[in-house]
């Protein structure tokens, strides 16, 4: 689970990053990232629909996986300063841990955040 400090949970604020905030993409999962006025925190939150899956097991072990990714691989080597909404597709759910996380780690270079 990432640190209080570290989720993106207010209404506005994900309002915000949705309406400006720059978007990157890799294959079944995206990023929109926006600088916000906390300048030595990070805060982001992992967004998936029921599209994704009808089966809310299967939404939740995903998000848990990204936020376990975000909290251990990304939050301590990314620039701080920003605010991030992580979009999740279907062809995620068939990927292992280790994946995953590849495959993140490659989203965050692609922003230019690691």
């Amino acid at each position: 689970m990432l640190y209080a400090r570290n989720r993106l949970a207010k209404r506005k604020d994900i309002e915000r990053v949705i309406k400006r905030g720059r978007s990157f993409f890799v294959p079944d999962l995206g990023l929109r990232i926006i600088r916000n006025d906390m300048k030595e925190v990070s805060r982001f939150t992992v967004v998936t629909s029921i599209k994704l899956s009808k089966k809310a097991v299967e939404r939740n072990k995903l998000k848990r996986r990204l936020r376990e990714i975000i909290r251990k691989e990304i939050l301590p080597t990314i620039q701080p300063g920003f605010d991030g909404l992580i979009n999740t597709r279907k062809g995620l759910l068939s990927l292992t841990f280790d994946a995953l996380r590849e495959k993140t780690i490659q989203l965050f270079k692609k922003a230019r955040l690691i």
